[in-house]
């Protein structure tokens, strides 16, 4: 029997699935699809979500950062996303 532990790859996929999957099923509301159709959505809603993903990506590429520090910067940036994304850019 095998006990290998998972890639650092493998870890970052499935740290970066769980925030998609929140935006794409909207938690109780409505889902991104129906969020980018919408008339109030706008381009300021598309330009949060395209730099929420970029600072997700670009922190889960980051070898040198313990997961405890990923998973913090990850919530934060998930739950509070302008104020999290603009933290991350300057001090992340």
């Amino acid at each position: 029997m095998s006990t290998e532990r998972p890639s650092s790859l493998s870890s970052s996929i499935l740290l970066l699935l769980a925030p998609l999957t929140i935006l794409l099923t909207g938690c109780g509301g409505p889902d991104l699809i129906d969020r980018l159709t919408s008339p109030y959505w706008g381009c300021g809603g598309t330009i949060v979500v395209v730099l929420d993903l970029v600072a997700l990506v670009d922190l889960l590429g980051d070898d040198g950062r313990s997961t405890v520090n990923k998973l913090i910067w990850a919530l934060l940036i998930i739950f509070f996303p302008i104020g999290g994304v603009i933290l991350y850019f300057l001090f992340g």
